[in-house]
Formats: C-alpha cells, structure tokens, sequence
C-alpha cells in the first residue's frame, strides 16, 4: 500500500515540475503569430487540398499576410472567401474563376491508336516509351494522369478515351495542366470569350494530319482569312486568337473545314 501511496506522491510531484516548466518553456520561446495570419486562416474554407499550391491553408494564410500570394488564391472558396480575404488585406478581393479545358477532340473515334499499348499504364509513362498511344504524336495519350491527379473529382477518361472536365467542380487549381506530359490542358478564365483551337498538332504536312485525326488543325489558313477583326493568325501551325480584339463573332468556327475550332462561351458550357 505505501509503494502506491509513495508512486502517486512523486507522480504529483513530477507533473507538477513538469507543467511548470512547460509553463516557464512556453514563455521564454513563445512567437508571436501575426493576427493577420490567424484572420485570413479563418476565412479560409480548411479543405487543406494544396490546390493553391501551398501546404495547406495554413501556408496559403502565411503566403497571403506576407504579400507572396494573391488574396483569390484559394480555388476552393472561390468568390466569396476571394472577397472575405481581400477585406482582411485591404485590397479588391475580385477572383478571375478559371478552369481547366482540353485542347484536344483526339477521341478514339477520331484519331487511332498506334497499336496495342502494354507498358505503364500513364500518359508520362507511354509518352517516353513510345511517344503516346495516338497517332497524332501531339494528341491526348487518355491514360488518366490528369484524372488522378485532380484532387476535386472533376475530371475523368471516358469510354471515348479523351478526358471531360466536370466544370461544376473544377477550381482551376492546374493539377491536371502540370500533369499532362502532352500540355493539352491548359487553364483559362471563364470569363474569357472567342475563339479556341482545340488542336495541337504542329505536323505541317495536311495529309499527314487528315490520316492521323479526323478532327485536326489541317493549316489551310481559312480561319485567318474569313476573320472580320483579323484576331486569328497561325503561329507554329495552330491558329492562335487575339483576344483582346476578338469579339465571338464564330465566323472562323463555321468556315473551320474539320471543326477543329470552337467558341470558348460554348466549351466551357457547365460553367
């Protein structure tokens, strides 16, 4: 009986030294958290996705008190947490929402496989072996690396083997841009309207191109041509838009003689 009486005695005394010290370590090495940090960290969603780029809202409130990042820097919380965050800094918290959209139509249908692909199961894996799985060399290889590496469920392989952005769920965090070893995914404002090319087929032979893709950039300039504002020109073989003056008005889409074009309003319909 005394052993335990003796053994809950130093127990009291131990911990009480302990957590007095605790107490005294606290104060000598305390830090003092910028109150910046902690407000912003509040008005963050807490997802901890490192869709930001960040690890975590925690670094994404650092980055953002420090002037490092932007205040719409989280995709998660979009508008309204851009605005909470912009009135904590001081700044116009307005959010540019973009997403991410496939510059590619490649699906099986259209353009064919090489042959029977058995390596690695990746897009980056097929892309080294084999220079990807289509015959357009510059096409989506749909192995799903962009899937796996989206963190919000929003893109997905489907059985035509091009993969579809779910634009309700897209944040335009750029995952699935970064991990496209073809750098078909690219990611734009949803605000943007004009035209886009959804090619990337660089070949500048028009017959190689027509027997490689049913639906590719055959280079014949028409788009340029037919253009009111003259906003399109070819650049490395891909008709490339001027934004700034292009105003929607679809005549390159209609005259684009393998549909290779498309309004940006009407590809990003989900929005």
């Amino acid at each position: 009986m005394q052993i335990i009486i003796y053994t809950l005695i130093v127990s009291l005394v131990m911990a009480s030294v302990l957590g007095f010290l605790l107490g005294v370590f606290k104060k000598v090495f305390h830090v003092e958290v910028d109150p910046t940090v902690e407000n912003v960290r509040a008005a963050l969603p807490g997802a901890n996705c490192g869709g930001c780029g960040y690890p975590g809202c925690d670094g994404l409130a650092a980055a953002i008190a420090s002037g490092e990042a932007p205040v719409n820097a989280c995709p998660v919380g979009g508008p309204a947490v851009a605005k909470e965050v912009g009135k904590i800094m001081g700044v116009d918290g307005s959010l540019d929402v973009k997403v991410a959209v496939l510059i590619c139509q490649g699906a099986t249908d259209k353009c064919a496989p090489k042959a029977e692909y058995v390596g690695v199961k990746t897009c980056a894996g097929a892309k080294v072996s084999v220079n990807g799985t289509r015959m357009c060399d510059w096409g989506c290889i749909g192995l799903g690396d962009c899937e796996r590496a989206c963190a919000f469920d929003a893109i997905h392989v489907g059985a035509n083997g091009i993969p579809a952005v779910d634009y309700a769920k897209c944040t335009g965090c750029g995952r699935c841009v970064a991990e496209c070893p073809q750098k078909i995914l690219s990611t734009l404002p949803t605000a943007r309207k004009g035209a886009i090319t959804l090619c990337s087929n660089r070949n500048p032979r028009k017959a190689q191109v027509i027997k490689d893709c049913k639906i590719g950039c055959i280079k014949c300039g028409k788009c340029e041509k037919v253009c009111p504002k003259s906003c399109i020109k070819l650049e490395n073989g891909i008709p490339v838009v001027d934004y700034a003056v292009c105003d929607s008005c679809g005549e390159c889409v209609k005259n684009c003689p393998t549909k290779s074009l498309a309004l940006l309003e009407q590809t990003m319909t989900s929005v």
